[in-house]
């Protein structure tokens, strides 16, 4: 049986995960779920790895969120047991300890995006569609869309999208924030792997204690968030990466860390 996730490991510190399943558009069946799981947790268990990109194979595609083909025969009771696997699934992405960039490469339907979304940067093909249209199936989001599109785009917006269910192409998803980026389909892993390779000359450490500095800090009120800052750039202070950013900017050179 083919592998539902294609690993790479692109030069060095950067980890992709393709999802495979085009004849499903990429869909998020119960196995590919599983893959994608496992392979998240070694990603993150390797302290080579400092940055991770997700997309999906060929064009047509990023993910077009759950296999309903997959759901059709399950109770109501397995239903919302598959959705929680897509939630949890997807907060295990947004919990990594590194910066995880989305390249949509295509559609990015329902627990597709909501899987971009727990991604820290999207990048996303000229022309590709995304949405959180479940309201046309009379359900929601449930894998943390109404939560994450809100705070990313803001309260209006998010709204205007679900309760429409209306999908926007990539060049509006710019305008409104819910992409960071496009580029042209042939050319989208490209950009992708050149933000990756200009993170990852950065310090592990630093990125990771910022990365948590970020997601915890915009879900408190801004003494909190200062707090959580301090303690997070106290996190750098004693490591050996910062003594070594110092040496390399007094002797100009380009510094090596090496996340500790």
């Amino acid at each position: 049986m083919a592998s539902l996730i294609d690993f790479r490991v692109k030069e060095e510190h950067i980890a992709v995960l393709i999802l495979n399943r085009p004849e499903a558009m990429n869909a998020l069946s119960g196995p590919l779920l599983d893959e994608l799981n496992q392979y998240i947790e070694t990603i993150d268990n390797d302290d080579n790895i400092r940055t991770t990109i997700i997309t999906g194979t060929g064009e047509k595609a990023f993910c077009a969120g759950a296999d309903l083909k997959e759901r059709k025969g399950m109770t109501d009771k397995q239903v919302v047991a598959a959705v929680d696997k897509i939630g949890e699934t997807v907060r295990n992405v947004e919990n990594m300890k590194m910066p995880v960039i989305a390249a949509i490469n295509g559609a990015a339907f329902g627990g597709g995006l909501e899987l971009a979304l727990a991604c820290d940067i999207r990048i996303a093909a000229a022309g590709a569609k995304m949405g959180l249209t479940e309201t046309s199936l009379a359900i929601i989001p449930g894998a943390g869309g109404t939560q994450r599109l809100s705070r990313l785009i803001g309260t209006g917006h998010a709204k205007k999208l679900i309760f429409s269910a209306k999908p926007v192409i990539a060049e509006e998803a710019l305008q409104l924030g819910l992409a960071e980026e496009t580029a042209e389909p042939d050319t989208l892993l490209n950009t992708a792997y050149e933000l990756a390779a200009q993170i990852v000359q950065n310090g592990p450490v630093a990125l990771k204690q910022a990365k948590t500095a970020i997601n915890q800090g915009m879900q408190a009120d801004i003494d909190t968030g200062l707090s959580i800052e301090r303690l997070c750039y106290n996190e750098t202070i004693p490591t050996d990466d910062r003594k070594e950013g110092l040496h390399a900017f007094k002797e100009k050179r380009s510094p090596v860390y090496k996340g500790m």
